[in-house]
């Protein structure tokens, strides 16, 4: 197996890790076209299951990342990137991570980690 099998599944799912701290950032999805996009053009590009089409990381906010390495798992069917995560935030609340949420799994308590690196209703101006 030289590369992801994306005729076994055509959406993909992507974990991106930030590539010096080993953070994990975001879980998102790839198709083929948006795998060979990343690799031709280092930008990491995803599959938008909302929005049907395909996703270039921080076309809205800015805050792109660049690839640094990736990585497919044994099945062939998860991708890890891992990325330069340029304007401080993966997540589009604003958080550097995605995974700001933390449960408490005795209390099922949620407390959130971190601080908001960017306002997302400046950065998203939705009419």
């Amino acid at each position: 197996m030289n590369e992801p099998d994306f005729n076994k599944h055509p959406l993909i799912p992507v974990i991106a890790q930030d590539h010096q701290t080993g953070d994990v950032l975001m879980l998102a999805y790839m198709n083929q076209q948006a795998y060979e996009e990343t690799l031709q053009t280092g930008r990491v590009c995803y599959w938008s299951r909302s929005r049907e089409k395909l996703w270039r990381k921080g076309e809205e906010s800015g805050n792109v990342q660049h690839l640094k390495s990736l990585y497919f798992d044994c099945d062939a069917d998860t991708l890890l990137v891992k990325v330069d995560q340029i304007g401080g935030a993966a997540c589009h609340e604003g958080y550097r991570s995605c995974f700001f949420r933390r449960i408490d799994p005795q209390t099922r308590a949620v407390q959130v980690e971190g601080q908001r690196v960017f306002d997302p209703t400046q950065v998203y101006k939705k009419s």
